[in-house]
């Protein structure tokens, strides 16, 4: 582990704040309850709220998890660095290779919200089509407007993590307090405009019909809200190296974010169900969330929320594509990557990496420009995003719960660091079936999510992901199988520190 310098050392409180605020950014409450509540509302009716709790319980598992890792080995790269150390170099290269292109197609599916929030605030936004595409995503002049939308998002980001640390700070501290004050105050408002009781989120409004299992079948579907909302709190784990005495703050920091976003999430959803004027209103499944915050609380309050909607989805695009420039830099620096060196190299001047910001972005906005034309490219890259993130995380899960059952985990020097104790291996057990079965759920070819008119969209889980897990399992078997992990010369001793705090200011 890198030593933690003079200047880290100094700000002891700042550095453990960092790590929960980066957490903060990544399961952003006003980006993905404001992006997808349609989707939950239109395939589950009010009751699709029973998806939130549940898989908020599952995912906790798993960060229980990944709580006792970033005890042992408080690293940047988190998934990638955890499984380094508990599987094979084969497993870790694919769980890193996996989130980092995971990182991309979660950067163009939060960058399309800009769709779904922008052109309710002003009809300006809806550059492509008219009137009847506000606010969509699922009509295809809606479709190719949320990836015009998303591309120039996904520029910005790619600029602003160029530019340097102290300008990604500025605009990070200003989007965490951004969302923290809209969250909160929107959570009181949507309660001083209650106007039906809690029972509301055990309707259905007859969403069941047409389902192989009934109710449940449409449960299954709209827990692609909830699946995609409530990850991404190993990031917490990966500012680790950045963040005082990291072994002792970085496994609360994993359970807190994810469970500050969960409890906020459910609030606001079920507030929401509950102060909608009409909860039969049409436009609750087409708009969503940002259509009740308009009808409940007029036009100038509700395009406030809005505006603190778009703030979070901005900052949380910069907390994705910084994630993954993360992601690219470590392995660049184990040689993991073409063009090592390169990747690795930190900016003299704006301290950042600039070749995995400049890659990202293109290969982001390259994957946008593939999907246009197609309403259904929403889903499909939403779906494959959380499916991606889930495989990287069993990459450390599994061998995890293979340590425990061969007696190999918690190790003899585990210390006092944070333990699950006799509960770890039920725990682990259910972590990997939860994880197994949402991946299932989510990769299942259902016209709801993937639709029926390209066979390649309709199995475009098992297309995507199998055909990059593939380019990632070709390459291991030509260029590194056989290879010892070594850290690049140029980063084994203070340049690396100096490296490593870089790129975590950055984020």
């Amino acid at each position: 582990m890198i030593a933690v310098t003079p200047a880290r050392a100094q700000a002891p409180r700042r550095r453990t704040l960092w790590s929960h605020m980066v957490s903060c950014r990544f399961i952003s409450i006003m980006t993905g309850v404001f992006e997808l509540f349609f989707f939950g509302f239109f395939s589950g009716g009010p009751g699709w709220i029973w998806t939130w709790p549940a898989v908020l319980a599952g995912q906790f598992l798993v960060a229980l998890c990944f709580a006792e890792m970033a005890g042992q080995f408080p690293l940047a790269g988190s998934v990638y660095q955890w499984s380094k150390q508990i599987a094979g170099s084969f497993t870790s290269w694919f769980g890193g290779w996996i989130l980092t292109v995971g990182s991309i197609v979660t950067l163009a599916a939060v960058a399309v919200a800009y769709q779904v929030v922008l052109p309710l605030i002003s009809a300006r936004f809806q550059i492509i089509g008219g009137p009847s595409d506000i606010g969509l995503v699922n009509t295809p002049n809606g479709a190719k407007n949320a990836l015009l939308l998303a591309a120039g998002l996904v520029v910005f980001t790619t600029v602003i993590n160029m530019v340097g640390v102290k300008t990604m700070a500025r605009i990070n501290n200003f989007g965490v307090a951004a969302e923290l004050v809209g969250v909160s105050v929107l959570i009181i408002l949507l309660a001083v405009h209650i106007t039906r009781g809690p029972g509301i989120v055990f309707h259905t409004f007859g969403t069941g019909a047409g389902h192989t299992f009934g109710y449940i079948g449409a449960l299954l579907v709209a827990s692609l809200t909830s699946a995609y909302v409530l990850y991404g709190f190993d990031t917490a784990g990966s500012l680790a190296e950045e963040t005082h005495d990291p072994r002792r703050h970085a496994p609360p920091a994993i359970l807190r974010a994810l469970a500050a976003a969960g409890i906020a999430g459910f609030l606001v959803i079920v507030l929401a169900e509950m102060a909608v004027p009409n909860i039969h209103a049409p436009e609750i499944g087409t708009s969503g969330l940002p259509y009740i915050v308009k009808a409940t609380f007029g036009g100038t309050l509700g395009n406030l929320f809005l505006i603190d909607s778009v703030i979070a989805i901005t900052v949380c695009s910069l907390a994705v594509h910084a994630g993954g420039i993360r992601m690219i830099f470590t392995m660049g620096r184990d040689g993991k990557l073409p063009a090592a060196s390169a990747i690795a190299r930190v900016h003299g001047r704006s301290k950042t990496p600039l070749i995995p910001s400049i890659v990202i972005g293109i290969l982001t906005i390259a994957l946008l420009v593939l999907n246009v034309g197609n309403q259904r490219a929403f889903f499909v890259l939403t779906s494959v995003a959380i499916i991606m993130f889930y495989i990287a995380y069993m990459c450390v899960t599994v061998p995890l719960l293979i340590a425990r059952l061969r007696g190999k985990w918690p190790t003899p020097g585990h210390g006092p660091y944070f333990s699950m104790g006799r509960w770890g291996l039920p725990v682990n057990v259910l972590a990997v079936i939860f994880q197994t079965g949402v991946m299932i759920n989510l990769a299942w070819p259902r016209a709801a999510v993937y639709g029926n008119d390209r066979w390649y969209y309709q199995w475009g889980a098992f297309v995507f992901v199998g055909l990059l897990g593939g380019v990632g399992v070709v390459y291991y078997l030509i260029a590194l199988r056989g290879r010892q992990t070594t850290v690049l010369a140029e980063h084994r001793a203070g340049p690396a520190a100096a490296s490593v705090r870089a790129v975590g200011e950055e984020a």
